[in-house]
């Protein structure tokens, strides 16, 4: 973030910012209590209100817990990746905290199930595999499937190439090239035992149960943009997400 971003930064998410890069550094640890509001108010030369909202912000991340009449506490993770998703651009900017590596680059293949899934007219797609990384440690591998109109904005660039390594998302990476925006990801969720591939590539025993997420991107068009599959490793991923009433 420039100093231009941060001096025009509300202070709520300034100070939520600053607890959790504290929190990721150690400073607060799993399970350990924060100051209270009126401490930290006094702390950052804030009010009560700013710091409770920035507490909001860090419990609606599954980052910290709050405690009728106790406080508020660091949520127990236990060394797993834990990410928080609510929107399209919690999806793509997994890049943040979390690296990519192509296990099997670009390449055009004939996948009938995938070409279905993807609502197109041949069974012609451009499929790529790829595990991602949190802080060294392998949690998910992901085969992503992309209709050639959209493959060959990416088909020529350098992270999609075997053994590239990068902080990008595929999506995140398709997105400003495309005609049209990604307006919806559609998902499910299943457990599924690692093929021997998934096991080599996040370094677990074949038929491991694993957490198997299909998800297919689609555009402000209808056209859907990206199908991907994921296996993610239980010990080392904790997926959370938070539903909110819609307005009537």
């Amino acid at each position: 973030m420039s100093g231009k971003e941060r001096e025009t930064e509300p202070a709520y998410q300034r100070l939520s910012r600053e607890l959790r890069q504290q929190i990721s550094a150690g400073t607060y640890r799993d399970g350990l209590q924060l100051p209270t509001e009126s401490e930290l108010a006094t702390q950052h030369s804030v009010s009560r209100q700013t710091v409770r909202r920035a507490f909001h912000d860090l419990v609606s991340e599954g980052i910290v817990y709050r405690v009728p009449g106790r406080g508020t506490f660091v949520t127990e993770n236990t060394g797993q990746y834990l990410r928080h998703l609510g929107s399209i651009e919690d999806l793509m900017n997994l890049s943040k905290d979390t690296t990519m590596e192509v296990v099997a680059p670009l390449v055009r293949r004939v996948d009938i199930e995938a070409a279905s899934r993807l609502r197109l007219d041949t069974d012609v797609v451009y499929t790529v595999v790829f595990r991602r990384f949190h802080e060294g440690i392998p949690f998910v591998q992901t085969t992503a499937h992309l209709p050639e109109a959209v493959a060959r904005h990416i088909v020529d660039a350098p992270e999609m190439l075997a053994g590239a390594v990068s902080s990008y998302t595929v999506i995140g990476l398709l997105e400003p090239l495309l005609d049209s925006p990604i307006i919806e990801a559609a998902q499910s969720i299943t457990v599924a035992p690692a093929t021997a591939d998934v096991a080599r590539d996040v370094n677990c025993e074949p038929g491991h149960a694993m957490l198997r997420v299909d998800r297919l991107y689609t555009n402000a068009a209808g056209l859907a943009n990206e199908l991907s599959v994921s296996y993610f490793l239980p010990e080392q991923y904790t997926y959370r997400v938070t539903l909110r009433r819609g307005a009537h």
